[in-house]
């Protein structure tokens, strides 16, 4: 539940953070450095923004500890300043979740399972056999289709719909035949899904997100995909059926990881980017093309369609420069 104006000693005490200053200072909302008024407390997490800390007029500030020096104000210092904004925000947050119980326009199946303290919202849809764990929230027009289980603490947002069918289609003579998708989609405890986001059902075992994961919006989940513990995805990320991902990895909106592959543990994927091969050690990868002039990147394309035939003239003259060299 959120709180009224706080002191800062008790926001302190609730992160963890250090306190600098008078701990008596009372705080009811945090807000950006530019935009902070007095009752209001900023946050330096990036460098870059240093230059704008003596001009905020935010009444007290969480730093990083190697900053404490760097403002005479009232200070929350933490090693993970960003991480203790968080804390502080979701104390202080004004619009709390909905509140637990079913909205008299929402549809549960009479063989769904809900855990106690669960959160329905208006128009949302939970069917048949599905089960979602204690404390877990379903806002307005999420759907949770037949035998999906979802954990504990679950979050899931507007238009976000779990279990649907995932694509999977055989060709016969020209024309698809459906394959059913007899599987389901199996949520972990702690998992966060933005608006508009979907996560298909296994064609024959389960598609699985495991504890803590965090998707944003828009995201497209295939069928049998996993995504290990702790992972996080920004929006329009889409992941192809079967594709296994780590845990504690990060994906940049827009990327594509291909289907079947395979991604290890804490691996960062540069928004945009087109994973087409398995991904077998830790690290940043990026393939995005860089931006540039529109003529300038017309001029790259038609290289790049020219490239093989100058790779194979390039080894041509290589060749034949070879060859006068042996005869000198």
């Amino acid at each position: 539940m959120a709180l009224g104006p706080v002191s800062l000693a008790f926001l302190a005490e609730r992160t963890g953070a250090a306190l600098q200053g008078n701990g008596d200072t009372k705080i009811h909302r945090v807000a950006t450095l530019k935009a902070a008024v007095e009752g209001e407390i900023a946050f330096l997490a990036n460098p870059r923004y240093r230059r704008d800390v003596a001009a905020s007029r935010a009444s007290a500030l969480i730093l990083g500890r190697r900053d404490a020096n760097l403002d005479s104000r009232p200070s929350l210092l933490h090693d993970n300043p960003y991480a203790c904004f968080a804390r502080v925000a979701q104390l202080l947050d004004p619009h709390p979740a909905q509140p637990p119980g079913i909205h008299p326009t929402a549809h549960v199946a009479p063989t769904a399972r809900l855990g106690k303290g669960v959160s329905i919202g208006a128009h949302a849809v939970v069917s048949d056999e599905a089960q979602i764990g204690a404390g877990s929230v379903l806002y307005p027009h999420a759907a949770v289709l037949a035998r999906v289980r979802i954990g504990e603490r679950a979050m899931i947002h507007a238009q976000a719909a779990i279990g649907s069918d995932g694509f999977g289609f055989a060709n016969e003579g020209g024309r698809w035949i459906k394959i059913p998708q007899t599987g389901t989609v199996v949520i972990g405890d702690d998992v966060e899904i933005g608006a508009g986001t979907t996560i298909d059902r296994g064609a024959l075992g389960d598609t699985v997100i495991e504890d803590g994961v965090k998707l944003d919006n828009q995201i497209q989940i295939g069928h049998n995909v996993s995504i290990g513990a702790h992972t996080a995805m920004a929006g329009c990320v889409g992941v192809a059926g079967s594709a296994a991902i780590g845990r504690y990895c990060t994906v940049g909106g827009g990327a594509v990881i291909l289907g079947h592959l395979t991604i290890a543990d804490r691996v960062n994927i540069s928004a945009g980017a087109l994973v087409t091969k398995s991904i077998t050690e830790s690290g940043t990868y990026g393939g995005a093309w860089p931006l540039a002039p529109q003529r300038e990147w017309l001029k790259s394309a038609a290289h790049l369609r020219q490239l093989e035939a100058m790779a194979t003239r390039l080894a041509e003259l290589e060749e034949r420069l070879a060859t006068l060299e042996k005869k000198q």
